[in-house]
């Protein structure tokens, strides 16, 4: 998976391979390890060395904090450019949305039958530690929504909104 970053605003190419739990920035390839010892905590093997780094949502991506120095990441959505085009325009008709990647459900923020708008957050996905919210493309009605703790392939239909 191929993502445009930006940390402390220098914008960086992130290239993932999750099957090798390797990350390439900007042609540098990182191999580490990274396992949650509390909510919002994590320790990763970086090179041999152990690291404690704490995670925390700021404003429009993450404040990284790690041996006294802080980190913010920002993760450029490729889709937002195209939707931005479309100005006020909804998709039409009933739509499937897909997961991104694969991962595992850890929120769900909606309910099936309910009424929900275009850009509402329907549930969140967590995959490399990273949690990303899914939204609805429309507004209508969420017809079918998976279930939270429930394990997703990429392309797998996680909601329908009609």
């Amino acid at each position: 998976m191929r993502l445009d970053i930006r940390i402390n605003g220098v914008k960086r190419s992130a290239e993932f391979d999750l099957a090798r739990r390797e990350v390439t920035i900007d042609g540098r390839k990182i191999v580490a390890d990274a396992a949650e010892i509390s909510p919002g905590t994590y320790s990763i093997l970086l090179h041999g060395q152990s690291l404690e780094v704490t995670v925390e949502q700021s404003g429009n991506g993450w404040l990284l904090r790690t041996a006294g120095r802080e980190f913010h990441l920002e993760i450029a959505d490729p889709r937002s450019w195209r939707r931005g085009r479309a100005g006020s325009i909804e998709l039409e008709g009933r739509q499937e949305i897909a997961a991104p990647m694969p991962g595992k459900i850890v929120r769900v923020l909606a309910a099936p039958g309910e009424k929900v708008e275009a850009g509402q957050g329907l549930l969140v996905i967590e995959a490399m530690k990273m949690q990303n919210e899914i939204r609805s493309p429309k507004s209508g009605t969420l017809e079918r929504l998976a279930r939270e703790g429930h394990t997703v392939r990429a392309g797998e239909i996680l909601a329908v909104v009609t």
